[in-house]
């Protein structure tokens, strides 16, 4: 967050305060976040995102009741240092992005083998692309 620019698309599905939560989850679970990392202020991510500041607050709200920011005082906010909901944060993202998946590939009925292929190779295919490396 080093840079002060978010890159965020909002859709109309979502409220817009969890989507910024989501952001900060995805970001989080990403490494692109780490653990006690200074987030923005409520006020410059309202600017940052064009959003209503009191959206914002609703926001970082969220993510204090979830323990995933911590705001001492008149302090920056920042990422937790617990480990255990990091991780299992990535899991639940993880989890959304395979129940997804899974909904809309279930309606091509394919033996489970041959979609774990197919998952398989185009997963190679594009750390290939990026250069990573298991």
């Amino acid at each position: 967050m080093d840079d002060g620019q978010i890159n965020m698309r909002f859709n109309n599905r979502d409220p817009v305060y969890l989507q910024v939560v989501r952001y900060f989850k995805e970001e989080l679970a990403t490494g692109r976040l780490a653990a006690g990392d200074v987030i923005p202020s409520r006020r410059e991510i309202a600017g940052l995102l064009k959003i209503n500041p009191n959206t914002a607050q609703k926001a970082y709200k969220e993510m204090e009741d979830q323990s995933l920011i911590l705001t001492e005082g008149n302090s920056p906010s920042r990422i937790t240092h617990n480990e255990q909901l990091i991780s299992s944060i990535r899991s639940e993202l993880i989890q959304e992005a395979v129940a997804a998946f899974i909904d809309s590939i279930r309606k091509i009925d394919m033996p489970v083998e041959e979609l774990l292929d197919a998952v398989r190779q185009q997963y190679m295919s594009g750390r290939e692309e990026t250069g990573e490396e298991d």
